[in-house]
């Protein structure tokens, strides 16, 4: 019974990806709807961004100092949150905030826009649910997670020099040079770039979630929840995959 309702569960998500992809790039475009999500997605998540990218930093900057000074490696301190950041920890967390924030969003006004509905209505006005609705949202998705990450790894990478800096005062020029002293573009924007793939899992999986909505306002939740729990889950699978794909193709 479980693995019929995967399969079904993949098959439906299938469907609707086709669907959404079939009018992307048919006029007429949504540019509108798609700059205000552009909005909502993007700088509206970077305070969040920048709170999880900055307490990120910290954290590692305090429990990594005591190691480091234990093994005479101090200085290699400013590479370790530099790489650790940019690397990992920016780029997941980054995805991990924005399906909480952004996923449950979108998983709710779509299930509740589905109850009410609303999503019927535009049908009725001739104008494409899975353009108007859907598509902006995953298109918008997609290219603000490059860019909050790039908040994130900033914030992040800031703030560990903060707590360098109130351990054992050094100048932010110097802890930089230090850091990127051996830094090349491979090591900065595969892991970038790769969170559009994350922006396009969010996007997809909280609009399917929420335009499959049924059962009154108790669907309206179910969806928003479902989609923070597929959306961090899917996350954190296809981040295993695209680790292992980066370092394949683009070695150190």
């Amino acid at each position: 019974m479980l693995m019929t309702s995967v399969v079904e569960w993949f098959g439906e998500l299938g469907q609707f990806t086709w669907k959404m992809l079939r009018t992307l790039l048919l006029p007429p475009f949504e540019f509108r709807e798609f700059l205000r999500q552009l909005d909502a997605i993007g700088p509206k998540s970077v305070p969040l961004v920048m709170l999880a990218g900055g307490a990120t930093g910290v954290v590692m900057s305090m429990q990594t100092r005591d190691s480091l000074v234990h093994l005479g490696a101090k200085g290699m301190l400013p590479a370790i949150i530099f790489y650790s950041m940019v690397k990992e920890t920016g780029p997941i967390i980054t995805a991990l905030v924005v399906s909480g924030r952004v996923g449950a969003g979108i998983g709710a006004e779509l299930g509740s826009m589905r109850v009410t509905e609303q999503i019927d209505a535009i049908e009725a006005s001739a104008v494409n649910p899975y353009k108007y609705l859907a598509a902006t949202r995953v298109a918008a998705c997609i290219l603000m997670l490059p860019l909050l990450t790039l908040v994130a790894d900033a914030s992040g990478f800031l703030m560990g020099w903060v707590a360098d800096f109130i351990a054992e005062p050094i100048s932010l020029r110097l802890f930089l040079d230090h850091a990127t002293r051996n830094a090349s573009l491979g090591d900065f924007l595969p892991p970038t770039f790769k969170t559009a793939v994350f922006g396009l899992i969010i996007g997809l999986i909280a609009s399917f979630q929420g335009m499959r909505a049924h059962g009154g306002t108790e669907g309206v939740g179910r969806a928003a929840t479902q989609s923070v729990v597929l959306c961090s889950l899917f996350v954190i699978l296809a981040d295993v995959i695209l680790v292992r794909l980066i370092v394949l193709f683009f070695p150190s």
